[in-house]
């Protein structure tokens, strides 16, 4: 897997339809991610097309949000994105708003860790640290029981997700964790002195 179009192109494309720092930040975190994902399961040499699929995975959402994963091909295409990651990219909203469903270890990761990055940053903001820094999975494990608790994080997804990995929710949650742990300080340098206009 290869990407048709550079990190830097991938983000000046996202910034055309993004401009919601919780969008940018959001989409930096499943980035990051991605990228970590890529690196621990032996995906390495991937990594570059993992973090930019995770990088562009909600382009249409800000702009577009009853057409999500519908209208990001048209996008897409637009900006230079091959049709495979264009694939990989509607996929994780498989069963919600497209009917293309992950296949591939990297799409199969996005669809469980994209819902999990925002119930982490939703549980992490409620820590003295707001930090994801010292975050257990037992404690994780409660917010996600708690379903009044970021109620728009879908524990449907994240469970199927898991399930799609052969993974149990543990694992999914303490990888997602150490994950979202080393890319924290890098997004959090680049948000303090983001603008729109950029």
């Amino acid at each position: 897997m290869t990407s048709q179009i550079t990190r830097e192109e991938a983000f000046a494309l996202l910034k055309k339809y993004n401009k919601e720092p919780f969008h940018i930040q959001h989409a930096l975190t499943v980035e990051g991610v991605m990228r970590w994902y890529a690196d621990e399961l032996g995906y390495g040499e991937e990594a570059e097309y993992w973090g930019i699929t995770g990088l562009l995975h909600d382009i249409d959402f800000e702009l577009y949000p009853e057409e999500h994963c519908q209208k990001a091909p048209e996008l897409l295409r637009e900006g230079g994105v091959g049709e495979d990651m264009i694939y990989s990219i509607c996929s994780h909203g498989f069963g919600i708003c497209c009917d293309l469903e992950p296949k591939h270890q990297m799409e199969k990761v996005l669809f469980a860790a994209d819902e999990l990055t925002g119930l982490i940053w939703s549980a992490a903001l409620m820590r003295p640290s707001k930090s994801v820094m010292d975050m257990e999975v037992k404690s994780l494990k409660k917010k996600f029981k708690d379903k009044r608790f970021a109620a728009g994080c879908s524990r449907e997804v994240i469970t199927e997700g898991a399930k799609r990995l052969d993974w149990e929710l543990n694992e999914l949650f303490e990888k997602t964790i150490l994950a979202m742990r080393s890319c924290e300080a890098s997004i959090a340098d680049f948000m303090n002195s983001y603008s729109p206009e950029e």
